[in-house]
């Protein structure tokens, strides 16, 4: 099956053309500048050798992915390129499409396409997980250990995502690591002096803790009244 979004298709088009017609713009560049120094035209910095603009155009040209269209020929004397246009048109022909294969007949094209966008939701969860919770790999071998440690990485990653949906709900600009710093300087301390109750309290909530908590929907803390130390 093949699913298609015409407006992100337009995107890509558009993006594309506009690369080629900056490295065609870059070219012409450096072919003036070949031709000028031919003709004995001296210009701004080091002499220009066909070789090297060969070379500067096919590296411009691999940066940005277009090394299927955009022909550049490092085999002859002289700088040339040109545009497989053929290649151009099957480029634009897959714009906006993602083809999906499966061996399960029994089930809809818009079954199909959410089992796949669920199966990328799972491994954009991985990389929350190896990369923003940053949970470090640890090698099981019991079985009940094994389970343990999976139903760990699932409640961090509903925490995670409930963060973020109640962040992105209060339209806050903050991601779940950048709300998670902010409230970690936030501290309860306990002292005891001469063996005494301990007296407790908390460090003071600055005002822009206060609105991510209030983003999270977190009640504030609160201090208990406390006895002086005088």
């Amino acid at each position: 099956m093949v699913a298609h979004h015409p407006q992100r298709a337009a995107e890509q088009t558009l993006l594309r053309n506009e690369r080629i017609a900056a490295l065609h713009e870059q070219a012409q560049k450096w072919a003036g500048k070949l031709d000028g120094q031919d003709a004995g035209v001296k210009a701004k910095g080091r002499k220009l050798s066909d070789s090297g603009a060969k070379a500067r155009l096919y590296h411009a040209v691999c940066e940005v992915h277009l090394a299927e269209i955009v022909k550049v020929d490092l085999k002859g004397e002289l700088f040339t390129y040109a545009v497989d246009d053929k290649a151009k048109a099957q480029a634009e022909l897959m714009d906006g499409k993602l083809l999906l294969v499966t061996n399960t007949a029994d089930l809809k094209p818009q079954e199909v396409l959410g089992r796949y966008k669920a199966l990328a939701d799972i491994e954009r969860g991985f990389w929350v997980l190896k990369s923003e919770i940053d949970i470090a790999p640890v090698h099981h071998r019991l079985p009940q250990r094994i389970r343990a440690h999976a139903m760990l990485c699932f409640i961090v990653l509903i925490l995670h995502r409930v963060m973020r949906h109640r962040l992105k709900r209060a339209k806050s600009e903050l991601s779940p690591d950048q709300a998670l710093a902010q409230l970690r300087r936030i501290q309860r301390h306990s002292v005891s002096i001469n063996r005494a109750a301990p007296v407790t309290g908390v460090s003071t909530i600055h005002p822009h803790q206060t609105s991510v908590l209030a983003a999270l929907n977190v009640k504030k803390t609160t201090v208990n009244a406390q006895p002086s130390l005088l």
